[in-house]
């Protein structure tokens, strides 16, 4: 089975060691993904749904380079640091699968990386038999 690693091109990716997402098989497995520009900054800072909103764009980003698509999405894993912003970060989520409703789950957590992040949000998805 073939395997394809997908790169942000952002610093930490080789300082870490990980991809922002992986392609084996008919499987696409994209990162712990944050809301971060091009350049790495955080966008949306204080804005739990902002950030949820860039996260999830983000996430397309790989999902496409990967020759996969929100639609094939079929598990999400949402990081928060404040559980009671769950309605803002859920809101940004069911704007982006409403109609694909992967399985998923929303934790708190201690903190992520960058104190001025609110979410994090890994994706699963299944592309059936298209072409690397």
């Amino acid at each position: 089975m073939s395997r394809r690693n997908i790169s942000s091109g952002r610093p930490w990716e080789s300082i870490v060691g990980y991809s922002r997402a992986v392609r084996i098989g008919a499987y696409v497995h994209v990162s712990g993904t944050t809301a971060t520009d091009d350049r790495g900054a955080v966008v949306g800072a204080g804005d739990p749904y902002a950030q949820a909103t860039q996260t999830l764009r983000n996430i397309e980003w790989a999902l496409t380079q990967a020759g996969a698509a929100i639609t094939d999405v079929v598990r999400t894993r949402i990081y928060v640091t404040d559980i009671s912003q769950w309605e803002a970060i859920g809101r940004a989520h069911g704007e982006f699968f409403s109609a694909v409703r992967p399985a998923t789950s929303m934790v708190q957590v201690a903190g992520l990386i960058d104190p001025a992040m609110l979410v994090e949000i890994e994706a699963d998805a299944y592309i059936g038999e298209k072409p690397l």
